[in-house]
């Protein structure tokens, strides 16, 4: 069978179709993928070695520019028009999007040419552009149990596959927590600075100092946080950069983060608690926090909510009562198998 998969934008929208890609290429399928520039190398060095690579003309629409916004728009219309007159030559069995403007191009003209397609929705919320695709696509695969923004009444089919992660999550899935207490901050290079901030300050004020740290934060505050964790006599590794997260989110008791799409669901992959902190402009975030403490795995905290007061209070109380981190890292826990769950549901 051919099969199209089409990605782009963020590394989030890539690795999953990079995942689905190498399962329906090992099954005999035929695979393409297509993506934007953004994304254009690690697509390229990422894909399976009998996939194919096709690049599309596009870009986000988000830019607050009117200019911008129709530029992004004219781009993929043409787009849109480029790929429904390839597919006459090579015409696809099945359409696979895993949502971003880069996707839109080829669900519509998968839709032209009445090719069975999905659609994926890697938040708890779904996204703009997967809202504007859904009037061409039949099913929709989500990462969550229940989605948010879905419009009532609509003839769509959803379906809970969950988000494909990496194979090295997959590998300490289920792993017990580890036996002296450590906590993993990680806010990545996006508005990490509340972070940086709140949990060095809440640290300090608790009076368990043998808690070990794990810090995540811009190579700026290396220096000035591995001093201040020093000066306040506590044991901790200030990062810029955590090459292996699987084994860091594995050997954490607790993870303090954001709460983009990969990163809840590498947390319930592993099985951990987590504190987390939705970036402010980015409603999915919030969505995707909320799904994760709706199962008892943490908290969902407002960012105007996450004070220095409220985070030594809480974490204080879980690490006085360590049964209740075991209990939280038991309720986060969701087995994994949405790679073989989204090839499944294509192949049907």
């Amino acid at each position: 069978m051919k099969i199209w998969i089409a990605t782009g934008g963020t590394g989030g929208h890539v690795f999953p179709a990079l995942s689905v890609a190498e399962e329906l290429v090992a099954r005999g399928h035929k695979v393409i993928i297509s993506c934007d520039g953004r994304v254009k190398d690690m697509v390229s060095g990422g894909r399976p070695e009998n996939a194919k690579m096709v690049h599309v003309w596009a870009s986000g629409v988000g830019a607050k520019s009117r200019i911008k916004q129709m530029w992004a728009l004219f781009k993929i219309g043409v787009s849109a028009i480029a790929l429904t007159a390839r597919f006459i030559v090579s015409r696809p069995q099945r359409m696979v999007a895993f949502g971003g403007y880069a996707s839109v191009p080829a669900v519509f003209a998968a839709h032209v040419w009445k090719i069975p397609t999905f659609l994926h929705e890697q938040n708890a919320a779904i996204g703009r552009a997967n809202k504007f695709a859904m009037r061409w696509v039949k099913t929709l695969m989500t990462s969550f149990p229940n989605v948010e923004g879905i419009p009532s009444g609509s003839p769509v089919k959803v379906i809970y596959t969950g988000l494909p992660v990496r194979k090295a999550f997959l590998e300490v899935a289920g792993k017990d927590l580890p036996e002296n207490p450590s906590i993993l901050i990680t806010g990545g290079s996006l508005g990490a600075q509340i972070l940086d901030e709140v949990v060095p300050a809440a640290i300090a004020q608790m009076k368990n100092k043998k808690i070990f740290i794990t810090h995540q934060t811009r190579p700026e505050n290396v220096n000035r946080l591995q001093k201040f964790y020093a000066d306040n006599k506590i044991k901790a590794n200030v990062l810029s950069f955590i090459h292996d997260m699987a084994a860091a989110v594995a050997g954490a008791s607790l993870v303090i983060g954001r709460s983009g799409a990969s990163t809840v669901i590498e947390l319930e992959t592993i099985g951990r608690g987590a504190i987390l902190v939705p970036l402010g402009i980015n409603p999915d975030q919030a969505a995707n926090a909320a799904s994760f403490a709706g199962r008892g795995g943490g908290f969902a905290v407002p960012q105007d909510k996450f004070t220095v007061k409220w985070l030594t209070a809480t974490l204080t109380e879980l690490f006085d009562n360590p049964a209740r981190l075991e209990k939280m890292a038991k309720k986060s826990f969701v087995e994994n198998n949405a790679v073989k769950n989204i090839a499944d549901e294509i192949i049907k």
